[in-house]
């Protein structure tokens, strides 16, 4: 981690979630969610023929990561949303725990001891990602919100989806809120969608870069890592 210059400006440190503190994407959440509602023989069956759908979201998403989360958040239309959401604790200890890159706990201990206010930006719904949350000690979460009705999800969000341009919009937002100086500021993504976020701070990383990000960031001078979950140790790509 780069040092900022010393001052009484509040410096914050942004982390996108899924690809760059874990090794999950929101598709990872809802087959966990919609399996615990199954009876095992059904939970196989549709296990075994939901990636033929994945396939659809793959090549949304590299159309757009904002339509992307449009369409596949439809798929919670009509879930009892006290019962999902009752799941979100299970969901962190059997997904997203086992999935954290160590380097990215590492990471975030490192902001924190420097007194950076430690924020998570990201596309996923809030109340999966705040047990996450909670176990870094993070200052805040900035997420997505699924809209209910008479007890159910509806399938929309609560707002635009928290990708690319809109990412990078609410982290302006949380800056002006709180006064933090953004130049002073840090920010961790690694899809080309967090790019507008990355641009929006004074120091940019690349976490497991898509291409497109990884080319963007070279092009830019800035630092690229390569996380994983078997290996603790942080490598500073060229």
């Amino acid at each position: 981690m780069e040092s900022a210059p010393a001052d009484s400006a509040i410096v914050a440190a942004f982390f996108d979630v899924d690809g760059t503190l874990v090794n999950s994407t929101i598709i990872h959440y809802y087959v966990y969610l919609r399996c615990r509602r199954m009876s095992p023989a059904y939970a196989s069956l549709w296990h075994s023929v939901y990636p033929l759908k994945c396939v659809y979201y793959f090549l949304l998403d590299k159309i757009s990561r904002r339509t992307l989360n449009i369409v596949f958040y439809r798929s919670y239309a009509g879930l009892p949303a006290a019962e999902i959401k009752a799941l979100a604790p299970d969901c962190h200890r059997e997904i997203i725990k086992r999935r954290r890159f160590p380097q990215a706990i590492g990471c975030v201990e490192e902001h924190r001891r420097a007194g950076h206010r430690v924020v998570l930006v990201t596309g996923s719904i809030d109340f999966l990602v705040q047990p996450l949350a909670a176990e870094l000690g993070a200052h805040d979460v900035v997420a997505a919100t699924l809209v209910e009705s008479n007890g159910t999800f509806t399938g929309e969000l609560a707002g635009p989806p928290i990708s690319e341009q809109e990412k990078a919009r609410r982290v302006r937002q949380y800056a002006d809120v709180h006064g933090i100086d953004l130049s002073l500021s840090y920010a961790y993504g690694d899809s080309v969608a967090d790019l507008p976020m990355l641009e929006a701070v004074g120091f940019p990383h690349a976490v497991n870069p898509d291409r497109a990000l990884a080319k963007a960031a070279r092009a830019r001078g800035w630092p690229l890592h390569r996380w994983t979950i078997a290996d603790s140790q942080v490598n500073n790509a060229p």
